[in-house]
């Protein structure tokens, strides 16, 4: 009866959701070429938030907690773990002030409306899986940019989303190069938890009424740590509060 309920609210999110991309991804190209990368930004964080707010038409809820512990003026590298597509959107409007740059593969970087073009545009880390090499000159190049501008990175260190929220190995070598280049950066730990639940049904009908709680753990100074601690206890941090 659940799913039978929820085929026509799945409907319109599609239909939101794609039209939102469609329309940013405009918006985008207009922003970058006629303000520049701080027009871009604001662009951005516009569309993320019209995506969080589509995902409200199947009854998602969100809760944000911790992220008074996050230090401001510094570079930051946050580590979270990797549940759904639908994890990108809230944590990157909600982190918005920190200029999050993220580390994706580069198959992602071309084909998909808005999506692509923030990519390609505004900062982020476009790796090829089967290039070692590229991989990690695209990965030291984003730590550089963090550690200049004091801007922040994402990573999502399992590599592939959890489809049930059971969490994967997370692979050390993506952090490892971003706290090698990135000396004064603080890791900070994210926990997601409930982003899997809206394709808990598969891509259509949508799961209506997930619970989405985002949860920034305490800060941890890069220099502070020698890395196979810090990884270890980075890992360890974001899984102690999965629901699964």
């Amino acid at each position: 009866m659940k799913k039978l309920l929820a085929l026509p609210f799945s409907i319109i999110f599609y239909l939101l959701y794609g039209l939102t991309l469609i329309v940013m991804h405009v918006a985008q190209w207009i922003a970058y070429n006629l303000f520049g990368y701080e027009g871009h930004h604001k662009t951005v964080k516009l569309m993320n938030w019209l995506l969080v707010q589509t995902t409200k038409v199947l009854f998602t809820s969100y809760t944000y907690t911790g992220k008074h512990k996050i230090p401001k003026g510094v570079p930051i590298i946050f580590v979270s773990n990797h549940q759904s597509m639908y994890d990108i959107s809230p944590i990157e409007y909600d982190l918005a002030d920190f200029h999050p740059k993220f580390i994706s593969k580069i198959e992602l970087g071309k084909g998909i409306p808005s999506v692509s073009y923030n990519l390609r545009n505004g900062g982020s880390a476009l790796i090829d899986r089967k290039n070692g090499k590229q991989a990690i000159d695209a990965i030291k190049k984003l730590a550089l940019l963090i550690q200049e501008k004091n801007y922040s990175a994402i990573i999502f260190p399992e590599g592939t989303r959890s489809k049930d929220g059971t969490p994967k190995a997370f692979k050390e070598s993506g952090l490892k190069v971003l706290t090698k280049y990135a000396k004064d950066a603080y890791v900070v730990p994210i926990t997601l938890n409930n982003t899997w639940k809206i394709t808990k049904w598969g891509k259509f009908p949508l799961y209506l009424g997930a619970k989405v709680s985002v949860e920034y753990h305490d800060p941890m100074k890069v220099s502070d740590y020698k890395f196979d601690e810090l990884f270890a206890k980075t890992e360890e941090v974001v899984k102690s509060k999965i629901n699964y």
